[in-house]
C-alpha cells in the first residue's frame, strides 16, 4: 500500500483479533520507527516494543483510555530524550506517525496512548512513572506515548472530514 493511500484508510483502532503479529511484520514496524526523521538527526527518541501479553495488559492501566491496549497483539513504547534535543517531543511524535502509517500499510491497525500530558504536569509524571517503572525506564527519559497495534476486529468506515478550507490557507493566513 502506498503512503497516501495509508493515510486515507488509516483508523484509530481500539479493538484487535487475537492474531500475533509476525516477526517479518515486527521487522517492518520496527524500520519504520528507526527511519522516522530527526532535528539535526539525533537520537533523540527511542523505543520498546512489546509484545508480552501480561505486559500490555499492565499498560492498559496507564489511564483509564487506554484500555484497549489489553487486546493489542503489541505495543510499541516510545520516549524522549530531553538532553539530546529540544525537538525530542517532536522527534517522538513524528516516530509515532511513521509507526501509524506503516502498521496501517501491513493490514494492522493502531491507536495512540498518550502518556506525556503537556497540560498537567502532575498527571503526566504519575503517567510516565507508572510506565517508567513496569518497563524499566530509567529517570532521565520522557515517555511520550505507547501505541497498540494489532490486527482490526472490524474495518471502519472512512472518516467524515470537515471542509478543506477550514484548514488551508494559501501564501498567507485567511488568504483562500
Amino acid at each position: 500500500m502506498d503512503v497516501l493511500s495509508a493515510i486515507e484508510k488509516r483508523r484509530e483502532i481500539t479493538a484487535y483479533k487475537e492474531n500475533p503479529i509476525s516477526e517479518e511484520d515486527l521487522s517492518k514496524l520496527k524500520t519504520a520507527l528507526y527511519q522516522s526523521p530527526t532535528g539535526n538527526n539525533l537520537p533523540s527518541r527511542e523505543f520498546i516494543l512489546i509484545t508480552n501479553k501480561s505486559l500490555l495488559a499492565q499498560l492498559s492501566k496507564t489511564t483509564p483510555y487506554m484500555r484497549w491496549l489489553e487486546q493489542a497483539a503489541a505495543g510499541a513504547a516510545i520516549i524522549g530524550r530531553e538532553e539530546v534535543s529540544k525537538y525530542w517531543l517532536q522527534d517522538a511524535s513524528i516516530a509515532g506517525g511513521y509507526l501509524w502509517l506503516a502498521a496501517t500499510s501491513l493490514g494492522l491497525g493502531a491507536a495512540w496512548g498518550a502518556v506525556y500530558h503537556a497540560e498537567d504536569q502532575q498527571e503526566s509524571a504519575r503517567r510516565e512513572s507508572y510506565v517508567r517503572n513496569l518497563l524499566g525506564i530509567p529517570e532521565k527519559y520522557r515517555v511520550v506515548a505507547i501505541l497498540g497495534l494489532g490486527y482490526p476486529a472490524s474495518d471502519p468506515p472512512p472518516k467524515e472530514m470537515y471542509a478543506e478550507d477550514a484548514v488551508f490557507h494559501s501564501n498567507g493566513f485567511n488568504v483562500r
